[in-house]
């Protein structure tokens, strides 16, 4: 007699449980220990004072600095009917599109550079393109009130050169105020833009070389579409640095270049008007969010063009 086979059995399948291994739950434990430091900081650095901002900014001011308690859009209404914070306003984007502008335009040569080059001491030349952060902008800017004033440096060097009759006028100005921003924020855009030419490949450009493009039409087509995300990143942080830039305007505009941000310590120190100063910080932030908004539009257009318009829906 033959014996019948024995069916073998199906391997047997762990049921399906919906609690959380300790294992698991230990992890996010641990995960939110570790952000509430950082949450708190938040909390009490940003958070806290921004709230108390906004109250203040619905206060209205009475006589002698004192601040009458409501909630009122009074101030509102009387910083956005006055013409003078019109023109600080205008000023203040006139100043950020400038030195955005220039910063961009003398930091994207030597970012490049620097992306480029194989050589080994680019290190180095990287520590020396960024060196200028180790010194206060406040020590910079005196330095370029040496520099720029009457009787500086440049003035000094023009006359005795028989080029100039009389002094250029390089300081306490609009001039002087972009010139010394667009040094001090070199470094924050060659950082910026280092960081976002991660799409640039050398490949790329010989491929196009020798097709026969020209080397304008190589940096065209190839070489600047590549680095526009890190050029963008660069603008922004130059526009913001520049926005909120306190001691640069103050120092080189001497007293004659009216932005939000020194509007805003007259208004909360001198004046002792906390409702209006209030009121000045957040349009400021206002103008952030729009130009962070401006931002985000357009890194999803660069998106959008590099990895097309199926995955940049996605």
């Amino acid at each position: 007699m033959t014996a019948e086979p024995v069916p073998e059995k199906a391997p047997s399948v762990p049921a399906k449980t919906d609690q959380v291994s300790p294992r698991r739950r230990g992890d996010a434990r641990l995960a939110l220990a570790l952000l509430v430091p950082g949450l708190l900081a938040l909390l009490l650095t940003y958070a806290l004072p921004l709230v108390w901002v906004l109250r203040m900014s619905l206060n209205e001011s009475g006589e002698g600095g004192t601040i009458l308690q409501t909630v009122s859009l009074g101030t509102f209404a009387d910083v956005l009917a006055s013409a003078h914070y019109w023109n600080v306003i205008g000023q203040t984007l006139e100043l950020g599109v400038l030195v955005t502008f220039f910063t961009l335009l003398v930091s994207y040569p030597v970012a490049l550079f620097l992306s480029r080059t194989t050589s080994r001491w680019r290190s180095l030349l990287v520590a020396l393109a960024v060196a200028p952060l180790l010194i206060s902008s406040v020590a910079r800017t005196f330095g370029w009130m040496a520099i720029l004033g009457t009787q500086g440096v440049i003035n000094k060097t023009l006359d005795s050169a028989g080029l100039i009759d009389s002094p250029l006028h390089l300081a306490n100005n609009l001039t002087g105020v972009v010139i010394a921003s667009t040094e001090i924020y070199m470094p924050f855009a060659i950082l910026a833009m280092i960081s976002g030419f991660g799409r640039l490949d050398p490949a790329l450009e010989h491929a196009a070389a020798s097709l026969g493009a020209p080397r304008r039409t190589v940096f065209r087509r190839v070489v600047l579409p590549l680095t526009l995300p890190g050029v963008l990143t660069a603008a922004l942080l130059v526009f913001v640095l520049s926005l909120s830039g306190y001691v640069t305007p103050r120092l080189i505009g001497g007293g004659r270049v009216f932005v939000l941000a020194t509007e805003i310590y007259d208004q909360a120190i001198t004046a002792l008007d906390w409702p209006v100063a209030a009121v000045l910080s957040v349009l400021l932030l206002a103008v952030f969010g729009v130009v962070i908004a401006l931002y985000l539009w357009a890194q999803r257009v660069l998106e959008a063009r590099f990895t097309g318009p199926r995955e940049a829906r996605s």
